[in-house]
């Protein structure tokens, strides 16, 4: 449980404007949808992938480093990793079982395979979004394991798009219908005050001398 007294304390010292911003932001925030990324091997993509989850709501993103180990390129990624939750796992298999274990369908996006059209997707149930590789797409491990595969409907004679580009023009539509619906998509109250918290650290560099002195105080 959130201590609301202290989380109103250290809210305090931010401006009006940043509290105001933040609960704006939460109202948006969705763990209804999550995106994982497997190897990919371009860092900037990375990057951008979790810049789009902020932009679009998603406040979970899972990162598979099973074959390349890369950190997160803060110029691309613009200060979007200090306001979305990035979990890393050493195999495709563990993120998998992971999400399903969340209660998360898993949902391959390709464009091979009988996949359906993106606009035909169902939003009404909580799914995990895959996102593979430049160069050789999902691995088998998810293809194999994916509850349902989706495309991005395309009338060129370039079959893909850069990995970004399909996350973000994914979220866009998929959140943009969830908003449509009356399922209770939002991050429950609970959950709002724990990222208040955790966003409330990371805004003020001193935040550890605060609560130390707000617990001195208390006693």
């Amino acid at each position: 449980m959130i201590d609301i007294e202290l989380l109103e304390y250290l809210e305090s010292f931010l401006t009006p404007r940043r509290k105001g911003l933040n609960k704006k932001v939460l109202n948006d925030r969705t763990h209804h949808f999550t995106v994982a990324v497997e190897d990919v091997y371009q860092l900037h993509n990375t990057s951008a992938v979790i810049r789009s989850c902020d932009v679009f709501g998603i406040q979970d993103v899972h990162v598979i480093e099973e074959v390349n180990v890369k950190r997160i390129d803060r110029e691309i990624a613009m200060g979007a990793q200090k306001w979305v939750d990035v979990h890393r796992y050493p195999t495709t298999k563990e993120c998998i079982q992971t999400l399903k274990n969340k209660g998360y369908q898993i949902v391959a996006t390709t464009p091979h395979d009988d996949s359906k059209v993106l606009y035909d997707f169902d939003v009404s149930q909580p799914a995990a979004f895959f996102f593979g590789r430049e160069q050789q797409g999902l691995s088998n491990a998810v293809l194999d394991a994916a509850d349902s595969k989706l495309h991005i409907p395309m009338v060129g004679f370039t079959e893909s798009l850069n990995i970004s580009v399909s996350a973000a023009i994914i979220l866009q539509h998929v959140t943009s219908e969830l908003k449509k619906t009356t399922i209770d998509w939002q991050l429950s109250e609970e959950q709002k005050l724990e990222k208040r918290m955790d966003w409330a650290k990371k805004v003020i560099k001193s935040h550890d001398q605060i609560i130390a002195r707000y617990n001195g105080e208390k006693k």
